[in-house]
């Protein structure tokens, strides 16, 4: 029989798994009488764990929201993903650094040896690198957004297109959405009628406003809708290829940021690729590793064949340009 020390941590880590525990499950997985499950709820909420209880029908026991934060309990495999994700939002979320590692260094001091070696391994392997990095995204900004969607409270913010164009936003904030290293708040436009996707970094003074809406269903291709908004639209050289397989199958060994997928027939798929120069487009289709057929591009042929002339030079091979 479990200690009456031990008993409570896996009492705390119970109540902390479901939303509700009748008084007879608690007893059978503690492997004590109802009798006892009393006296230890009453001793855990002494340490300050809020439990409530209900008799009758359909009564038990479960944790509720106090004043002051109890302390958790993790199992082995809560404990790995909680060291892994604060590593993970500490490199895309900016004014959390910090706590972050304070919280790491919690764990790390906690954690036995099997599981540190497991928390640590993917930091210890991973390269950071010189530029090319999005800004990050403040957690502060984030967290009012996040708040808002749940809350269905309509937000107003300023906000800088791709261009750099600055706007004045009115929305009802339905998700957010993190793609590769960046944020993006998923939400109705109200002035604009329709379905936009917003950068969380390019957002400016977030204001939560005093009206609630009711929530809109969120469109089916809603996923699509903001890739092709961040990998295509934005990007003013732009291709489509066409592809041989169905959507499923590219997007199972094509990287997102190719471009969007769409089918075109039951054996073959169109895929839409946006960058911000000819050399960035031809260096994503290259990267595509398998053959393409050219659907359309004549906005960029003579930008293409430009690049493809000084990469017959540079190797010095008889490359074929295009007339």
């Amino acid at each position: 029989m479990l200690s009456t020390s031990a008993r409570l941590l896996r009492l705390a880590s119970l109540l902390q798994s479901r939303r509700h525990w009748p008084g007879s499950a608690l007893a059978d997985e503690l492997g004590v009488d109802t009798r006892t499950v009393r006296r230890d709820v009453d001793r855990l909420r002494e340490l300050g764990y809020p439990v409530q209880a209900s008799s009758g029908v359909g009564g038990g026991y479960a944790l509720g929201r106090g004043a002051d934060l109890p302390p958790l309990v993790l199992d082995d495999e809560e404990a790995v993903a909680l060291a892994i994700a604060l590593r993970a939002a500490g490199a895309t979320v900016g004014g959390i650094e910090a706590t972050s590692l304070r919280l790491l260094g919690k764990l790390d001091q906690l954690l036995p040896t099997r599981l540190r070696r497991r928390a640590t391994a993917l930091h210890a392997v991973t390269l950071s690198l010189r530029g090319g990095m999005p800004p990050l995204v403040d957690a502060g900004m984030l967290s009012e957004i996040a708040t808002a969607c749940r809350d269905t409270r309509v937000l107003r913010f300023g906000y800088r297109s791709h261009a750099g164009d600055p706007s004045q936003r009115h929305v009802q904030p339905s998700r957010v959405a993190n793609y590769g290293r960046r944020w993006y708040l998923i939400a109705w436009d109200i002035d604009r009628g329709d379905w936009r996707s917003f950068r969380v970094d390019r957002i400016d003074k977030v204001r939560v406003t005093g009206d609630t809406f009711l929530p809109r269903p969120v469109p089916a291709d809603v996923a699509t809708r903001l890739e092709r908004g961040i990998a295509y639209e934005p990007f003013a050289c732009r291709i489509c290829l066409r592809l041989q397989g169905s959507v499923d199958e590219l997007q199972a060994v094509l990287p997102v940021w190719c471009g969007v997928l769409e089918p075109e027939t039951a054996t073959h798929s169109l895929l839409h690729v946006g960058a911000e120069s000819p050399e960035h487009l031809l260096a994503q289709v290259l990267m595509i590793g398998q053959d393409v057929e050219l659907v359309e591009a004549e906005a960029m042929a003579p930008g293409l064949q430009r690049v493809l002339a000084r990469m017959a030079v540079l190797f010095g091979a008889a490359v074929a340009v295009p007339d």
